[in-house]
């Protein structure tokens, strides 16, 4: 645990419920519900990572190998924490709405107001990144927070740890560290609302533990996003697309490409258009590469490992476990059976399936889980609407691949099994935010129709609930 109170040593449950009775209390002072000291709080957020850049994008790079390019990725929250500034007092304004006939003469409105004291719980992938867009929208909302780094990424848990406990007094927002049994811990108490990033077998934990609660959860989670290639496209922007967003972060990213469903006709062009591109990245031999990273940890090395088993690699399959390498892979003669497309793949191996017919492709996404991603790369406007209109998924990003995750005006967030609810940006205000509807009648007079007696009015009342 990041923090200790008092004389007494305290076990992780007293610890957890401290802190949550700490926040409890000062968020019913009322306090959090002032636009200035949540504009203050964002601002020191913003500080607190400028000056503990060099630091994080260190531990990013200690705990995933990344490269600097990639580790400055983590510090994508900032432009959130400055959306967030620009529009909050915008964001905090009523939203007058319009009355119904049964209602007049009263106005109406919703009010945006805080939920309380939230849990964010962050994953390994991207350490600091995940763990901070959702705190923007916490604080912007006028929520106290609580944050469960990965155990996983430990290098970034610490900093983050470090981080916002000496920027934030700990009933505003504070961290917690430590392993599975905190998180179950911290999942046995009651919050306002659990915002989770992370797999969807843990997903399942966290929406039974919140249940017993009745504590609403934001989940975003993955599972296997499809990439299907068309046979009318632009080849060489296509292949380079699909490799830069499959094998950044050497494929540990939950929107990356989890599989090709490529046209027939043009898959082997596409295939020697992205071997040529895998080498222009990485060059001749990535494990040289400085711009690659590693797998996380051994148990996900050696899950990877096993997944390499079926069908044919056409580049790649080189590993070492003694620094948690695998190269960048691609693996042509692959089943819908196969082991590698039962789960996520999470990792830098691209498995090859090919159709003859759009309407198949489509047919074999539907018949699965709704991804948190779709990519599809086609020219063709009809195509491309059949995609829009015949497939569901979290997101849907057409010709590229990735940047659909990266505005601050575009909500992101899962459908079905790959997740509930959405963020970024006002969406992220709005997740963290109950709205609650207020009605003001006046006092000047008042209109008799809903009195007893009721003879002789029904025939008004049924005019004006059908036009309400």
């Amino acid at each position: 645990m990041s923090r200790k109170f008092g004389e007494a040593k305290m076990t992780d449950k007293t610890l957890i419920q401290s802190l949550i009775q700490q926040q409890r209390d000062f968020f019913a002072m009322g306090q959090t519900q002032n636009i200035q000291f949540r504009l203050e709080q964002l601002y020191r957020l913003k500080q607190a990572i400028a000056s503990h850049e060099a630091e994080i994008i260190k531990a990013v790079k200690a705990d995933l190998h990344r490269p600097d390019l990639e580790a400055y990725l983590e510090l994508a929250p900032v432009a959130e924490i400055n959306y967030a500034i620009k529009s909050l007092k915008s964001w905090v304004k009523p939203q007058k709405v319009t009355p119904s006939l049964t209602q007049f003469p009263a106005t109406t409105w919703m009010y945006p107001q805080p939920l309380g004291v939230v849990l964010i719980i962050a994953p390994w992938n991207y350490p600091f990144q995940l763990m901070i867009s959702p705190l923007v929208g916490a604080i912007a909302a006028g929520n106290c927070a609580i944050l469960k780094p990965s155990e996983i990424s430990q290098n970034t848990a610490k900093i983050l740890a470090h981080l916002i406990n000496k920027t934030f007094n700990p009933e505003v927002v504070t961290v917690i560290e430590g392993g599975v049994e905190t998180s179950q811990e911290l999942l046995a108490e009651k919050f306002d609302h659990i915002f989770f990033t992370g797999g969807t077998r843990v997903g399942q934990i966290v929406m039974e533990a919140a249940a017993k609660h009745l504590t609403p959860v934001t989940l975003e989670l993955g599972g296997k996003s499809p990439c299907i290639v068309d046979d009318h496209i632009q080849l060489d922007y296509t292949a380079k697309r699909i490799i830069w967003g499959k094998f950044v972060n050497a494929g540990q990213t939950c929107i990356a490409p989890d599989y090709l469903l490529v046209n027939a006709g043009i898959k082997s062009e596409l295939i020697t258009a992205m071997t040529d591109w895998i080498q222009s990245f990485f060059g001749e031999n990535p494990a040289t590469s400085p711009d690659y990273s590693r797998i996380i940890n051994s148990f996900h090395f050696n899950r990877l490992q096993k997944l390499l088993q079926a069908g044919k690699i056409l580049i790649g399959g080189e590993s070492n476990p003694e620094t948690q390498y695998i190269a960048p892979t691609i693996i042509d003669q692959i089943s819908w059976d196969d082991p590698i497309m039962q789960e996520e793949i999470f990792g830098p191996i691209l498995p090859i399936l090919e159709y003859e017919d759009l309407g198949d492709a489509i047919a074999q996404i539907n018949s699965r889980p709704k991804p948190l991603a779709l990519y599809f790369f086609s020219q063709d406007p009809d195509q491309q609407n059949r995609i829009l209109q015949e497939t569901t998924s979290g997101t849907l990003c057409l010709n590229d691949t990735l940047l659909q995750f990266s505005s601050q005006t575009l909500p992101f967030g899962g459908v079905g099994q790959s997740g509930i609810g959405s963020c970024h940006g006002k969406a992220s205000f709005d997740r963290f935010s109950h709205y609650r509807s207020v009605l003001k009648q006046t006092f000047l007079f008042d209109l008799p129709l809903r009195y007893a007696p009721y003879k002789g009015k029904e025939w008004l009342m049924k005019k004006l609930l059908m036009f309400s």
